[in-house]
């Protein structure tokens, strides 16, 4: 009897669990559902057709968004912006992160405080030194300005994150790197980031989300369109009086859909990332 009664406590308690989960997934996903379906109306139907499927569908939509809103040139400039960071972002912060974490030299708690102390800034607060500085060599309104820019920004994160996973790997490792005749680079190079693999997929999600998805800075520090990222698009369906939703909305759908396949790709790695900092060797 009493058996029967935990085992009727348990199944409760996992149909609970498992709907309050199902019920978090579905105010996530239901915006991204609500979306992709306003992008297959018309801009009459789109306040009219309560229906979930729309009773006629216009996949011409997306055509119009990537030609009407030049989403190629958009698109290819948030690839480069987004390559070029994200591997600055890993190359930077893993050799600090290996230098503060392994050698010693003076200042190093020092400097390494500073940037832990630049991760309570927020980004607008910086706006202002930043476009000065920019202005003040030459690299306003360039792309590798815009790119120095947010490599800056994601390398506080990244060095606290690297430098935890570094501190971790066992000295052991080094001497016998050391044995086998490898320097400090060739040290950091075939051990370390090797083993540091986990933290680094979680930098590198986290950062390609950050750039793809940012404009503000892009719009302080790029007047060039050109130069603009693919978040800049979207302002070309918003007039002064009217805004047309379908298009909007298929252009949302275009910008979205490459970070969720890189996040779908790489989902699993954010737990094993994350979670793998006590088992590194």
């Amino acid at each position: 009897m009493i058996i029967n009664r935990y085992k009727a406590i348990k199944v409760i308690g996992s149909i609970f669990t498992h709907t309050f989960l199902m019920a978090v997934a579905m105010t996530c996903l239901f915006p991204l559902f609500w979306m992709f379906r306003s992008a297959l109306m018309t801009n009459q139907t789109i306040f009219v057709d309560k229906g979930l499927i729309p009773s006629s569908v216009h996949f011409q939509n997306f055509y119009l968004a990537w030609t009407k809103g030049g989403f190629g040139m958009y698109f290819v400039n948030s690839v480069i912006y987004t390559v070029c960071v994200v591997f600055g972002i890993v190359l930077v912060s893993s050799l600090a992160a290996y230098a503060f974490s392994r050698l010693k030299f003076p200042g190093k708690n020092f400097f390494f405080y500073m940037f832990l102390a630049a991760m309570m800034i927020p980004l607008p607060g910086s706006f202002v030194p930043l476009y000065v500085l920019m202005n003040k060599l030459h690299l306003a309104n360039t792309r590798i300005g815009y790119i120095l820019c947010m490599i800056n920004v994601g390398l506080s994160l990244s060095i606290y994150l690297l430098k935890t996973f570094f501190d971790k790997m066992p000295s052991d490792l080094e001497d016998a790197a050391r044995m086998d005749g490898c320097s400090k680079l060739g040290i950091w190079l075939h051990v370390a980031l090797p083993l540091a693999r986990p933290a680094i997929a979680v930098i590198v999600i986290f950062n390609t989300l950050n750039v793809w998805n940012e404009y503000v800075l892009a719009m302080l520090l790029l007047n060039d369109k050109s130069l603009m990222p693919l978040q800049r698009g979207l302002m070309v369906f918003q007039g002064t009086h009217s805004v047309d939703y379908p298009l909007l909305m298929a252009g949302l759908t275009i910008t979205v859909a490459p970070v969720i396949l890189v996040y779908l790709f790489m989902q699993k790695h954010i737990i094993k990332g994350l979670s793998s900092g006590a088992i590194v060797g």
